[in-house]
């Protein structure tokens, strides 16, 4: 049974104001004493990775690196191309945000660019219109020191077959009775995203105490990004939609809890609150 939002989840919840400082220091370090260009931060939906990866990048900047900052996100595919996913495989494809919803050589192509050297406009989704942003609107960067790349499944392998069978939660049972979108994310993930991963030099996993507090973590973050934007009510989503939207990620993000402590160099377990609590250090 999925985890569900309570009543007074629909209060407005104040979101974590950032890491603290000494944990950025450490990130910062881990990153360069390991030599790595790019730098791949992962963990669960509103865990703080874009915090994390904000905050890392402008203590670097701080110190004179010229640092990138990618989220999985950017390289979501337009809505239009999931719309016809959605028609010709399954008509959960046309949600962003499971494998088999990115665009995969564009990720490759800006990754190898950032490790070159070479100068190359950075990807931006608009998650409020549902689509990403025209290249005139991307930012640049050129001769970057650091790649920071964070998201939600980052290095997660694929599930066997057998493990597909039985729904997970409502929405696979209601609107995936026969498991074909299942099987199209799981072998996605499995044929087409170690390539990306492959060009992740080491990853910190930001680990939950559990599933079961994604549903309130998605929620302060759709809250957070709605104030924010002041974004009109058609465009936003409800405790509601929410409750659904997690149970789209629900699989993938349990093989991840399941499967990235063996896969990171470094795990670091969080509280309920966002807090971290004594982890592995990194590798």
């Amino acid at each position: 049974m999925s985890p569900r939002l309570h009543p007074s989840d629909n209060v407005p919840a104040k979101t974590s104001p950032g890491f603290d400082t000494d944990l950025v220091e450490k990130v910062l370090h881990d990153a360069l004493a390991h030599g790595s260009r790019i730098h791949a931060i992962t963990g669960l939906q509103g865990s703080g990775k874009s915090t994390l990866a904000a905050q890392v990048a402008t203590l670097a900047r701080a110190r004179g690196l010229r640092v990138a900052v990618l989220s999985i996100d950017d390289f979501y595919l337009g809505r239009r191309e999931r719309q016809r996913l959605g028609r010709q495989v399954h008509p959960l494809l046309a949600t962003r945000g499971p494998p088999g919803t990115h665009d995969l050589d564009l990720a490759c192509a800006t990754l190898d660019a950032l490790r070159d050297g070479r100068r190359v406009q950075l990807p931006r989704f608009d998650k409020l219109a549902d689509t990403r942003l025209p290249p005139s609107r991307w930012p640049s960067a050129h001769a970057a020191d650091l790649t920071l790349f964070e998201g939600w499944f980052l290095k997660t392998p694929a599930q066997a077959a057998e493990e597909l069978r039985e729904p997970i939660n409502a929405v696979e049972r209601d609107e995936d009775p026969d498991g074909s979108w299942r099987r199209y994310c799981n072998e996605a993930l499995a044929r087409d995203y170690p390539r990306l991963w492959s060009r992740l030099d080491r990853l910190l996993f930001l680990q939950p105490p559990g599933f079961e507090t994604v549903p309130q973590w998605r929620w302060q973050q759709e809250q957070s990004l709605q104030a924010r934007t002041k974004a009109p009510a058609a465009r936003s989503m409800s405790a509601a939609d929410v409750q659904r939207f997690v149970q789209l990620f629900e699989r993938v993000s349990r093989q991840a809890l399941l499967r990235l402590p063996g896969i990171a160099e470094w795990t670091l377990p969080l509280d309920a609150q966002r807090r971290p609590v004594i982890g592995r250090g990194p590798a």
